[in-house]
C-alpha cells in the first residue's frame, strides 16, 4: 500500500496518508488563490481513517461561496496549512498537494471554480473542467 509523507515547512506538523487519494483536484476559487498564495490550489482527498496527524495545529473556519463551511489546519509556527477538513464531505481529509513534495503525486483529474481561473493558466487536456 502507498504511504505518502507530508509537512509543514518547519517540520512541527505532519502527517502520513495511506493508500491512493480518493480524488485530486485543482481550485480556482478566490479563497484558494489567497490561501496558496498561488493562482490555484490543488488538494488531494483521502479517507479520515486512512490519516494520521503528528504535531500541534491550529485551525480556523471559513465558509465558501457555497455555504459550506471547512477548517483549515495549519503549523502555529511556520503557517503552513497541512490539512483541511470539508464539512460537506464527511469522512474525508483533503491535503494541499504541495505539502507532499513530491514531484510523482497523481496529478490532478478535476478542475473547480473555472470561472475564476486566470485566463493564462493551462491545464492537462484530460482533466475533467467543473465552473
Amino acid at each position: 500500500m502507498t504511504r505518502r509523507h507530508a509537512s509543514c515547512s518547519c517540520g512541527q506538523l505532519a502527517l502520513t496518508a495511506e493508500g491512493e487519494p480518493l480524488r485530486v483536484s485543482v481550485c480556482h476559487c478566490l479563497e484558494c488563490q489567497r490561501r496558496s498564495g498561488s493562482v490555484f490550489a490543488v488538494q488531494a482527498r483521502f479517507p479520515a481513517d486512512a490519516v494520521a496527524i503528528r504535531g500541534q495545529a491550529g485551525a480556523y473556519a471559513r465558509t465558501g461561496d457555497e455555504g459550506t463551511s471547512c477548517t483549515f489546519h495549519f503549523c502555529p509556527r511556520c503557517g503552513t496549512t497541512v490539512y483541511f477538513v470539508p464539512d460537506a464531505i464527511p469522512g474525508v481529509v483533503s491535503v494541499p498537494v504541495g505539502v507532499f513534495a513530491d514531484p510523482g503525486f497523481p496529478p490532478p483529474r478535476v478542475s473547480v471554480y473555472e470561472a475564476r481561473r486566470h485566463a493564462w493558466v493551462r491545464l492537462s487536456g484530460d482533466i475533467e473542467h467543473i465552473d
